[in-house]
């Protein structure tokens, strides 16, 4: 599809218009900046609605280039992560393992969850839409006695063998992400949550009679780059996830207004200057609108007294556990949203995760990474596992680059607490005098936002009895 062809589309249409006598609308607009219009808003549109699917494939290609990896492989981190997990809003404080997940030529594929014995688990397996189809571990189906989870591919009619916990998916490609859990952040804790972690499997259901060893990919030495590309490459991306994965029938509209743009099934993307420069001011355009949807979202503040939130809106959340089943709701712009700062969804969020998030200090002013604030976080954190306080670059929504370190937990071994069992906080550029340990530094070039997580909340969470104050601006 070229910017030509749409043109003469276009002229095709005015020319009908021209002809149809008395009575026809006369929009004032030339065909030629109608076909423009089109495109851009039809692009704008593909954005908001494609984000879940282009930020899959986006981890997806960041696999396969930089670590050399394959689908049905898993890639992990063997330390904790560093700035060079570029993914969305990633985990500092867990060892992450990501089994990138392809029925297409193999058929149904088997990912064998450990019992929680001298390790856990906590995950999702998601398909490639990022909708969830089941949580693992201690918080997901197998309770932590561990458990062979089944991916089917789409339209898998055999029954599945006894002894698998079957999970039909829609699209050939799907993905779990994994958090071996840390009982310290000592090295020695760090390598057994490697070690545990390790202990997943995953193989063909064809080879289970004599499973193929699981081949691990190690991406902590590369910088693994899965942020948004606002531009030509997201529709690159987005013409993949087309090519590759079948139409759901929740997204059959957006057959006819993806052609317009160039991308449809069976034929190539090839997309000339004209409209690449048309859908470069689309991916823009759309860039800024989920942004102002992204600081509306925290107008629902989960405290009456501080400007914490929850991510993403309930309809995400409900809709992403259940692939959209309520009638009438298919909330595709707070998923892009959603998309745009984060990956993955649990299919029950609260079991094994939370999460609070900001970009605000207490005086409602954004955090600046030039100045220093502090959060106190109070004693008693409703959690069985752990807290963690994670600064983010707010333009990318990826870890702060460059940075010795990027969050502070429950975890670390050396953080200093107060006399009342409550720990504070720093953020900034350069560490308060004395206390290093409790410091997430920040660039003095550009604006912060912080996650924090608490993993395996508790109920003085749920019922508010449990408070975590704004961040406050000390300098």
């Amino acid at each position: 599809m070229t910017f030509r062809h749409l043109l003469a589309g276009a002229f095709a249409i005015g020319v009908s218009m021209s002809l149809a006598g008395p009575g026809t609308a006369k929009t004032g607009w030339t065909p030629a900046e109608l076909a423009a219009r089109t495109v851009e808003r039809r692009a704008v549109e593909a954005v908001i609605w494609g984000m879940p699917s282009v930020n899959y494939d986006l981890m997806l290609q960041e696999m396969l280039t930089k670590t050399k990896g394959k689908v049905n492989q898993i890639v992990y981190w063997s330390r904790l992560p560093d700035w060079k997990n570029q993914t969305l809003t990633p985990n500092p404080d867990s060892i992450y393992l990501m089994p990138f997940i392809d029925t297409k030529d193999v058929g149904p594929v088997v990912l064998e969850i450990p019992p929680a014995e001298g390790g856990s688990i906590t995950g999702s397996i998601d398909d490639a839409w990022q909708a969830a189809l089941e949580d693992v571990g201690p918080a997901g189906v197998d309770k932590g006695k561990g458990g062979k989870y089944l991916i089917l591919p789409p339209g898998y009619k055999d029954k599945a063998p006894d002894g698998y916990i079957a999970l039909p998916s829609n699209t050939y490609q799907s993905y779990a992400l994994l958090r071996s859990i840390l009982k310290s952040g000592s090295a020695a804790d760090v390598a057994k949550a490697v070690e545990y972690g390790k202990r997943v499997k995953l193989y063909p259901l064809s080879e289970a009679s004599n499973p193929p060893p699981t081949e691990f990919v190690d991406a902590i030495d590369v910088v693994f780059d899965a942020t948004i590309p606002y531009d030509i490459d997201f529709y690159k991306s987005l013409d993949r996830m087309v090519q590759y994965e079948p139409w759901l029938e929740r997204d059959k509209a957006m057959i006819d207004m993806l052609k317009s743009i160039g991308i449809e099934k069976g034929k190539p993307f090839a997309p000339d200057a004209g409209t690449q420069t048309a859908l470069k001011a689309a991916a823009q355009e759309a860039h800024a609108y989920l942004d102002m949807r992204y600081e509306q979202l925290f107008g629902a503040t989960y405290y009456d007294s501080a400007h914490w939130a929850v991510p993403a809106t309930p309809a995400v959340i409900e809709g992403m556990s259940t692939q959209f089943a309520k009638p009438g709701d298919y909330p595709t712009e707070g998923r892009g949203v959603a998309y745009s700062m984060g990956f993955f969804s649990a299919k029950h969020l609260g079991a094994g995760q939370f999460y609070l998030m900001t970009f605000r200090d207490a005086g409602g002013k954004q955090f600046d990474g030039a100045k220093t604030y502090r959060l106190t976080v109070p004693a008693k954190a409703p959690v069985s596992q752990y807290w963690s306080a994670t600064a983010y670059n707010r333009a990318t929504h990826a870890l702060i680059r460059d940075q010795k370190w990027s969050s502070r937990s429950s975890q670390n071994t050396d953080i200093q607490k107060n006399a009342d069992g409550s720990v504070d906080v720093f953020f900034g550029p350069k560490a308060p005098n004395g206390k290093e340990s409790n410091w997430v530094p920040t660039s003095a070039k550009g604006k912060f936002e912080v996650l924090f997580r608490l993993y395996g909340p508790e109920k003085p969470l749920f019922d508010k009895t449990w408070v975590l104050p704004d961040i406050e601006k000390t300098k």
